[in-house]
């Protein structure tokens, strides 16, 4: 297909593809068609060159297209054309141009497969139409000029035939015509353009030649469009359509003028089904309509259509009516219509879409006494319900029911016949279908777009539901298992909504996949990320999100697993390089030497003879006599030891006050002897003396060998109470270790005296 109308052209586009089959255009300027323009376009089957201003076209242009059906040259300024022998179209239309005569040539009997023929003309005559006499086409459309019935033929289009014919009058041309339409082959005719209002008599002519129709037994649908009488004549062609073979009438675009005298109809010896009027005006407000209305409501025909008609009101059948249709769309209908009207009672289908109704409950009060309505078509109106107003008592055969665009709420799903199978309230004020609704077991089709829904339905209400419309809603996380819920659905449209693109849709696009392409309406192109914002216009199915990121126990597992693994692996590390050891012996010597850079200098060196004084048990003499002792004197460290320093004469007691006093700190070394030997009185008495007092920084506590609590005896709650707050320096038994320790230690002790050491006098 290539289309170029309505391109402003005043020649066909050169260089068209040689594979063009369709070419359109029509709504341009072009002025005349050469065999050139179109010459390499051999697989050419459609030519579209209507409304423009071709004014001669010689058909041989078209001689090397043989494979051209469609061939459309209406509303053009064509006067005159010259025929081709080949040419074999299906679709000729050559109407809306100012020919004289009818452009019939000869060549065209050849056109054995022509099924469309629009031909124009001022005059006709049944000469000019008996090349194509022996054609069977399947529809001619006829547009007479502006000057027809100068010279007119009655009889010109007798031996046409055709099964539909269509026959376009000279608008605004009083109808004064005496053309035979009642071609015997015709079964659907259709005029245009029929105007009888300046005789008081009404319309004669075209009166004239409804009554031919009878003739014609074959015709079984008459279409008037554009139509400008009286009323009075309006009803005189109804009553002649009346007593034809005509079962399908249709009426359109009908002014009406006048005043309607009342008279009565004669509804007997008909043939007629179905009545359509559609659009009408008219300009007399004291119009009686209680008598059209009536005329009308007791048709005996069984579909009956008047829309578009300004009509306020339609009244009940006197007798039981076989409408099995209505169609009163389009109108002024209040909530009254058919108010406990009990003479429908065959009536299958109403349709009052378009109104002014309002309640719902006079709606279903309405078709309570319809007890045979299966279809109900309420749409476009502004219907709403209110639960306090009591049940809603519907015919009981109402199957399809159309309550679209209207201001319905939640509450509607409380009052829905029992027994619906099709249900429409699309374009409602619909949030949420109440959970406790019942017996919609039935309902197969629910349409529910362009509503404020947030979720899908649940099918456990629609155990039946197989066609469902939700797009054009709020929904932004349709649930995954909507199709494990709803195993009859076999058609969804839920696109155009504000999808919120997550792990919860992630799950409804993969149970999308697992559903046949069919059934989900629209997809891929109308499903697309709302938000966030960087997924905003995202096709769904281009939608990508990792299972780690959904799966929140998979995402714990792969963060805590490595981490515990880390930690253990970090833990045993240690454990066996001994890290913990060494990170608190650097700590003991960070901490020890900010303690006594807190200490003025000269208020120490002014006191103290030592640096330390040593307490120990004697079993433990070895290790302080060959370990302890030497790595600290070889430093230039002054020791106290009560066996050296103690003066002889004086009680222990006073001794190792005298040791304390003048050393700068007092090293204890803790062992299970310790606790057991004398020096633990000893120590028991310095901590009486608040020697052995927290907060105290003069001790320095060295664990020589672990000692359990259980051990210590419970008298020595001060040497609990040290051990469990005071950090103590423990002796390493790596050899490795022991230059750390000896650092710290000495460190500890660190000060520079004033004076020599000396015995305690």
């Amino acid at each position: 297909l290539i289309d170029r109308s309505k391109r402003g052209l005043t020649y066909v586009p050169q260089n068209l593809s040689l594979e063009t089959t369709i070419l359109d255009i029509s709504y341009n300027y072009i002025s005349e068609l050469q065999m050139p323009d179109i010459l390499s376009l051999s697989k050419l089957k459609i030519l579209i060159i209507s409304h423009n201003r071709i004014q001669y076209l010689d058909l041989s242009v078209f001689k090397f297209n043989q494979e051209l059906e469609y061939l459309d040259l209406s509303h053009n300024n064509l006067e005159k054309i010259s025929c081709h022998p080949t040419l074999n179209l299906k679709h000729l239309d050559l109407s809306f141009n100012p020919f004289d005569a009818l452009p019939i040539c000869q060549e065209f009997g050849n056109m054995s497969q022509l099924e469309f023929l629009g031909l124009s003309a001022t005059q006709l005559q049944k000469s000019s139409v008996q090349s194509i006499t022996h054609l069977h086409i399947s529809k001619v459309l006829l547009v007479l000029g502006d000057t027809y019935g100068e010279r007119e033929d009655a009889e010109s289009l007798q031996d046409l035939k055709t099964q539909s014919l269509h026959i376009v009058f000279p608008a605004g041309k009083e109808f004064h015509f005496i053309l035979d339409v009642s071609v015997s082959t015709t079964v659907s005719l259709e005029l245009s353009n029929i105007k009888c209002v300046l005789d008081d008599n009404g319309c004669p002519y075209f009166e004239n030649v409804l009554s031919k129709l009878q003739k014609n037994s074959r015709l079984s649908n008459l279409t008037l469009n554009n139509i400008e009488i009286t009323w009075n004549s309006f009803f005189t062609i109804l009553q002649l359509v009346w007593r034809t073979n005509i079962e399908y009438f249709s009426i359109s675009n009908v002014k009406l003028q006048g005043y309607l005298d009342s008279r009565d109809f004669d509804y007997s010896d008909t043939s007629l089904k179905a009545l359509s009027i559609h659009k009408v005006v008219h300009d007399v407000f004291s119009l009686p309509q209680g008598y059209v209305y009536k005329i009308l409501s007791n048709m005996n025909i069984q579909h009956l259509t008047v829309s578009a008609a300004h009509m306020v009101h339609m009244v009940c059948p006197s007798q039981i009516s076989p409408f099995l249709y209505l169609n009163f769309s389009n109108n002024l209908l209040t909530d009254t219509v058919f108010i406990n009207c009990t003479n429908l009672a065959n009536l299958k289908t109403l349709i009052l879409q378009k109104n002014q109704l309002k309640e719902l409950v006079n709606i279903v009060h309405m078709t309570q006494e319809m007890k045979s309505l299966q279809q109900l078509d309420v749409s476009q109106n502004s219907l709403m319900y209110d639960e306090s107003e009591g049940n809603c008592p519907w015919a009981r055969n109402l199957l399809s029911l159309n309550m679209s665009s209207n201001i319905l709420t939640d509450s509607v799903f409380r009052c829905l016949p029992p027994r619906i199978k099709v249900l429409d309230l699309h374009n409602n004020r619909i949030r949420s279908i109440p959970k406790d609704v019942t017996g919609l077991e039935t309902l197969q089709e629910l349409n529910l777009a362009s509503n404020s829904l947030a979720h899908f339905p649940g099918c456990g209400i629609f155990s039946s539901l197989s066609i469902l419309i939700i797009d054009y809603n709020s929904i932004s996380n349709p649930s995954a298992d909507f199709f494990q819920s709803c195993q009859k659905i076999r058609s969804l449209k839920a696109g155009n909504n504000p999808f919120q693109c997550s792990c919860e849709l992630r799950d409804f696009i993969q149970s999308i996949g697992q559903v046949s392409s069919d059934m989900v309406e629209g997809w891929p192109e109308s499903y697309k990320c709302d938000y966030p914002e960087r997924y905003k216009g995202t096709p769904l199915k281009d939608f990508q999100v990792s299972e780690l990121s959904c799966n929140t126990a998979l995402l714990i597992i792969t963060i805590v697993v490595p981490g515990l693994v880390l930690a253990v692996a970090a833990t045993v590390l240690c454990i066996y390089l001994d890290l913990p050891w060494y990170l608190r012996m650097v700590c003991q010597w960070t901490q020890t030497r900010r303690r006594v850079r807190n200490v003025p200098l000269e208020e120490l060196q002014r006191t103290l003879q030592f640096h330390a004084f040593i307490s120990y048990s004697g079993h433990d003499s070895a290790w302080v006599k060959n370990e302890l002792i030497p790595n600290l004197e070889k430093e230039d460290i002054r020791i106290c030891l009560h066996e050296r320093n103690f003066v002889a004469g004086k009680s222990i007691v006073e001794n190792i006050i005298n040791c304390i006093e003048k050393s700068y700190k007092s090293i204890f070394v803790l062992s299970p002897n310790f606790v057991q030997s004398e020096w633990c009185h000893y120590e028991l008495y310095f901590a009486h003396h608040n020697l052995f007092h927290e907060g105290s920084d003069n001790l320095i506590l060295i664990l020589l060998d672990p000692i359990p609590q259980y051990s210590i005896p419970s008298s020595y709650h001060k040497l609990r109470a040290l051990m469990a707050q005071r950090t103590y320096l423990e002796w390493p038994k790596e050899k490795s270790k022991h230059g750390l320790f000896w650092a710290n230690l000495r460190a500890s002790i660190n000060i520079k005296l004033m004076g020599k050491a000396a015995e305690i006098n």
